[in-house]
Parts: C-alpha cells; sequence; structure tokens
C-alpha cells in the first residue's frame, strides 16, 4: 500500500496539474512552459502506474482541458472532445505501432501524419452545410460557445460548397496566430506600453474569447482542420478521404498532411518535421500520427481521456545556454530606448544567435539577467531571439555583487535625458535630433516597405550623416552625384544609380510616404487604410483625431499617434519640404477599381517584379482577397520559384496556376489566360 507520504505527492501534483491546466485553457495564462507540464504529466502517469491503489477516476491522467469558464455559455459536444497521448523518443512511439497492430491482429494498417499545430482546439459543427456552432475544447464534455468569435475568422465558411451537404458535419482544428502578425501584433503592443504575449498560442486563445465579436475580428486568426466529430451521412470510410471531403467544402486543412504504409515513412515524416518545423507560419511543436481507417479506429476504441489510434509524438523546446557579455540600448526611429543582451554565438533552432531584445525596463528587470551571467537563450515562438533567463546556479559572486541591470538615465548617443512616459512600459531619448534616432528613421525611410530607395540602406546612411551630408530625411532629395561621390566605397556609376534611385522614389504613393516617415503605431496596412480612406496628405492633416479613428482598422491609439506626429512643428516642416522637393503627396489606393472583386489569390515561392508585400497589395487594391491556402474556393494561385507544397494542392484541386506573367495579365484585365 501507499505510504501517506507517496500519497500527498501524488496529490500535489493532481492539483498543480489541474492549476497548470485552468490557466493554460480558461485564462490563456499559462505559467509553465509546455515541456515542463508534459514532465508533470509523465511523472504522476508513472506514479499511478505503480501504484494502482491510488487510482482515481477524475485524476487529470484520465481527463482532458479545463471546465468552461468566463462570460461565455458551456455547451456539451455531441462527442466528447478528447485530448492526445504524447511520446517523445522513437522508441515510445515503436511500442505505439506495436501495440496498435497487435491490437488489430496483424492487419495491414496505413497511417496519416500531420504537424502538430500549438493553437487553440476548437470544434466546430456544420448541419445541413451551414455552420450551426463552435466550441472550445473545455472539460472534453463541455466546452465554451464562441460561435460568433469563430464566424470572423478568415477562411472559415459559413456554407460548406459541397453539391449535398451531410446532414451534421462536426470538424475539429486549431485556431492559430501566424508567426509574423504575432510578431507584428506584439511590437504594436509594446509600442502603446501594453505587455507582449508570450507565445502566439496565448495570444489566439485571448483573441478567440474576447467579449466582443469585432474585437476577434481584427484579428488575423486562422484555423486548420485536422479531426472528426459527431457526423451523420459523411462519404467518407477513412481519414485521408474526410480531409478531402473537407477541403472540397472550403474549409483550410494542413497541406503538410502526409500518408504512410509503413512506421518506417512515419519516422522519416517526424525526422523531416524535426528539421523543418520553424518552415510554415505557425508554431509546430511535434507530429501527429493517426491510423487511416476509420473501421480499425472504431476497434482500437479510446480511453478516458484519449484515443488508441493516434499519438503525438512532441519536440523538445530548443533552448540552449551561453555567456551573457553585455547589456546595452539602442534608440529607435521613435526615439524608443530598447535594451538589446549581447551574449556569446550559440546556435539555436538551426541559426546563430547573438543579439535578442530585452524589450524594455521592466522586461530586463524581471528576467534579471546580469553581464557574467549564463543565460539560457531560445526563439520565442521558434522565431524571434529571447533570453529565457540566467542559470542562477551558475552565477559568480562577482556579477551577485555587481547587482542588477539599470536603465541608463542618459541617451548614450547624444548624451540628452532618457525619459520613461507615464502609464508606458517605454523609456524614450528625448532629443528629436539625437543622430541614432536619425540613423535608423533615415534607414526606416529608404527601406523596401518604405520609398524603397536602392542602395540606400543602413551603412550608406550612416556614411552621409556622419560626412553631415543629410541632417533630416528631406535632405536625400538634394544629394547629387558629386555628395555621394565623398562616400567611401562609391564610384561614379554607383553614385548615379543611388541618386536615381532616390529620384525614382518621389513618386511612391502617399501610404509608402506615412510608413517612411515612422509615425509610431503606423505600418504598412494602417497605412493604406488611411491613404485609401483620404487619398491625399492635405486631408490627412486636415482630419481630425475622431475622423481618423472612426476609420475601420485605425482606432483611437493609432489616431491619437498620427495627430501626434503631425501636429509636431518639426514634423509639419518636414512634411513640408518635401511636398517642396516634389515627394508625391497622394494615393494609388484611393484610386483602387474593382478588376479583381470577388477574386481570392493564393501567392506561393518567389517573384522578380513583387515583394510578396507587393503582390498583395496589388491584389487588394483591385477587390481582390489573399489567403494563405488553397481550396476549391481559391480563384488561382500565382506559381513563382521555389513553390512550396500550394503548387501541388492546387494541381490536385484543379485551380487555375499562374506564372508571373499570367498574374501580370490578370492584375490588368481581370480575366484568366486562355
Amino acid at each position: 500500500m501507499a505510504d501517506q507520504a507517496l500519497r500527498r505527492q501524488v496529490e500535489a501534483l493532481r492539483l498543480a496539474i489541474a492549476d497548470h491546466r485552468y490557466r493554460y485553457y480558461a485564462l490563456s495564462d499559462p505559467t509553465v512552459s509546455d515541456a515542463e507540464f508534459d514532465t508533470l504529466m509523465a511523472e504522476l502517469r508513472a506514479l499511478e502506474e505503480r501504484h494502482p491503489e491510488l487510482d482515481d477516476p477524475s485524476s487529470p491522467t484520465r481527463t482532458v482541458g479545463a471546465p468552461p469558464a468566463g462570460p461565455f455559455a458551456a455547451v456539451r459536444h455531441r462527442q466528447p472532445m478528447l485530448s492526445l497521448d504524447n511520446t517523445f523518443t522513437p522508441d515510445d512511439l515503436r511500442a505505439w505501432f506495436d501495440r496498435t497492430e497487435r491490437a488489430l491482429e496483424g492487419a495491414v494498417v496505413r497511417y496519416i501524419c500531420e504537424p502538430k499545430i500549438d493553437g487553440v482546439a476548437i470544434s466546430v459543427s456544420y448541419v445541413d452545410g451551414r455552420l450551426e456552432r463552435a466550441l472550445t475544447r473545455g472539460d472534453g464534455r463541455e466546452g465554451e460557445d464562441v460561435t460568433p468569435n469563430v464566424r470572423t475568422i478568415d477562411g472559415v465558411p459559413g456554407w460548406l460548397e459541397l453539391g449535398e451537404a451531410p446532414p451534421l458535419l462536426e470538424v475539429r482544428g486549431e485556431i492559430h496566430y501566424p508567426l509574423a502578425a504575432f510578431e507584428a501584433m506584439n511590437a504594436a503592443r509594446e509600442e502603446v506600453g501594453e505587455p507582449r504575449f508570450a507565445n502566439p498560442r496565448n495570444a489566439a486563445s485571448g483573441a478567440l474569447r474576447q467579449k466582443d465579436p469585432r474585437k476577434t475580428a481584427e484579428r488575423p486568426l486562422r484555423l486548420i482542420c485536422h479531426g472528426l466529430g459527431a457526423h451523420e451521412g459523411l462519404p467518407a470510410t477513412a481519414h485521408s478521404g474526410f480531409l478531402e471531403v473537407i477541403a472540397d467544402a472550403g474549409l483550410p486543412v494542413a497541406a503538410e498532411t502526409q500518408s504512410f504504409d509503413d512506421p518506417e515513412g512515419v519516422f522519416g515524416f517526424v525526422e523531416y518535421w524535426r528539421e523543418h518545423r520553424h518552415d510554415p507560419d505557425y508554431e509546430i511543436d511535434g507530429v501527429v500520427v493517426k491510423v487511416d481507417d476509420f473501421g480499425q479506429r472504431r476497434r482500437l476504441g479510446a480511453t478516458s481521456s484519449a484515443p488508441r489510434w493516434a499519438i503525438a509524438f512532441k519536440y523538445p523546446p530548443e533552448e540552449r545556454e551561453t555567456k551573457l557579455n553585455d547589456i546595452f540600448v539602442n534608440v529607435g526611429r521613435t526615439g524608443k530606448v530598447t535594451p538589446f543582451a549581447s551574449f556569446e554565438p550559440v546556435v539555436v533552432a538551426g541559426s546563430t544567435l547573438q543579439l535578442a531584445t530585452l524589450h524594455n525596463e521592466d522586461q530586463a528587470q524581471m528576467k534579471d539577467a546580469r553581464p557574467g551571467d549564463t543565460i539560457i537563450v531560445r526563439k520565442a515562438g521558434d522565431v524571434i531571439p529571447e533570453v529565457v533567463g540566467p542559470v542562477l546556479g551558475l552565477r559568480k559572486p562577482e556579477v551577485q555583487a555587481a547587482g542588477p541591470w539599470r536603465m541608463p538615465t542618459t541617451c548614450p548617443f547624444c548624451g540628452s535625458p532618457i525619459q520613461r512616459l507615464e502609464g508606458e512600459a517605454a523609456s524614450y531619448c528625448t532629443n528629436i535630433d539625437c543622430p541614432n534616432r536619425l540613423l535608423e528613421s533615415l534607414a526606416h525611410f529608404a527601406s523596401r516597405g518604405a520609398m524603397d530607395i536602392e542602395g540606400l540602406g543602413y551603412e550608406t546612411a550612416k556614411a552621409l550623416l556622419e560626412h553631415k551630408l543629410v541632417r533630416n530625411l528631406a535632405g536625400v532629395y538634394r544629394l547629387t552625384v558629386e555628395d555621394v561621390l565623398q562616400l567611401e566605397g562609391f564610384a561614379e556609376r554607383s553614385a548615379q544609380l543611388l541618386v536615381d534611385g532616390i529620384q525614382a522614389s518621389r513618386d511612391r504613393p502617399l501610404e509608402r510616404l506615412l510608413v517612411g516617415l515612422g509615425i509610431r503605431m503606423i505600418g504598412g496596412t494602417v497605412a493604406r487604410i488611411i491613404a485609401r480612406r483620404f487619398g491625399t496628405m492635405r486631408a490627412v492633416r486636415e482630419a481630425d483625431e475622431v475622423t481618423i479613428a472612426a476609420v475601420s482598422g485605425v482606432g483611437p491609439i493609432r489616431a491619437r499617434a498620427l495627430r501626434q506626429f503631425i501636429e509636431t512643428p518639426r514634423n509639419a516642416e518636414l512634411i513640408d519640404e518635401l511636398a517642396t522637393l516634389g515627394v508625391r503627396m497622394d494615393s494609388e489606393a484611393a484610386k483602387r477599381d474593382d478588376t479583381l472583386a470577388g477574386w481570392t489569390v493564393v501567392l506561393t515561392g518567389g517573384l522578380e517584379g513583387f515583394s510578396r508585400d507587393e503582390a498583395k497589395q496589388a491584389v487588394e487594391d483591385r477587390g481582390g482577397k489573399v489567403t494563405s491556402s488553397v481550396s476549391k474556393k481559391t480563384s488561382a494561385v500565382v506559381v513563382g520559384t521555389d513553390p512550396g507544397t500550394k503548387a501541388a494542392k492546387a494541381d490536385q484541386l484543379g485551380v487555375p496556376m499562374l506564372d508571373e506573367a499570367a498574374f501580370v495579365r490578370l492584375l490588368e484585365t481581370g480575366a484568366l489566360p486562355d
């Protein structure tokens, strides 16, 4: 029999796991990593297996999720929404194959595999083809009704595009935050003093559980479907067939999904995605392996918490130790002072890291990493370099005695005071003419997403300022070939090319100029919205804060930032000076046509004449929509160099595929080639 100490240990584990589940599923605010949670679960499961007398039907090892909580109605799932058992080693995965094939008495088994998306589990029900309800996992028996919010997510159809829809089709999937959009949102939150989301999964969960669906609609959430719940009249006998049906119906599925006739193919898939887990624009924390045939699934059955016909192979988090050399600060184009950690080079997730932002003074002090510390480094969301924290057990006495790092009180570039605004997490250099601020502004002004001045990169901008050839952004339009020849590395031809590039940039539309000016909170998307609404810089300058805030997609915070920029006398003088020098002050977006109204376009591979953002903007400016996944609803797929799996998917579904020349003709005519 188990002694009291062991019982207390098991009960403590159960309570801790239940609390972590509640924070993860109900509050979207976990306090431990997935790997730490999995370790706790494995410890509890091992103790329960060794001591069956401690069995408890309510143990976390026999339940899933957490009870619904908050403002949403609890609704019972038609079919329990189970979790998956996890495995972490090839030996454990092979043991699962052996158990599965023994249970099926030697029958031929086909396996289907997909990347495991680290998102928010959702169940979406369609009745007679019409979206009826969307529920979170909850505790597996009941979930929260978030239907109005899910309806706002791009790619979730209100009706299934099937000739004869099943009377009932319940589809399970993951709602996730695309990684590029996640980082852009975190940067925007930091600008206004709001805390950063720890990872895309938390951000997606918070966005999905907004009381106001309009708030959810503002977030670029996406759904990928991967599972089947309750159903009637489904014309499929295997999971692979089910995926084909829902893809034809307009539901998004993972293009990376593959089937295999033997375990060795599955092992190859697992190893491939271990190396390529950073390729997709969503977080992958493993691979899910399933038995394909529905009849075999019924024979295998399920436990109280997980099906026996599926398993998740989870990858370990990629974290490395290195030495922190120093913490320094940089001044950006808005004057914001950002602390950075500089450490010994270390390879994490396939790339060498030496720098990582600490975001702001509060974040730096919370982590309390000090020069000389051994620190843990990872990629947040498997993308962004991040200092997790110091290894306190390895901290040297002299590092401890030196005390925590403090934000400097004066700017290292100009000596002006550094000020932290009330109510904000960010600190700012108070000197609008700070040389590093101007350097960052000039490099940004010339960047591809702004005025796109070929040849005017960071080093050239630095040289122009050091030679005092440019004193503000408008100064670039006064440069001559003779001026540029003063810079090291420039000859007659290269100097002429730079000046020609500067002159060509005068004709960039208003939306590019708004980005180039470096206005807080005004990125490419918002700049296009503003340019399309107002049409000219004059109209933007005359619009009051209330008018700007009322524009869909802008809002009061961005409107206030824009008005503050425009009302600053030095900025107003800069805009006037740019106009005098012939820089364009109106918008192409305001002249938008409807050539591609109703079109849905997917882009894959590289294009010579367009960046990805430029191609997307070209479609949107003609009334079309660009999506990330291919389905029967897709009007055309633009295929560039080195296309991904989307081209194969388009070929499979019979969706028209266009090369770059055909894409240009489509933009001009709104018609597919004969």
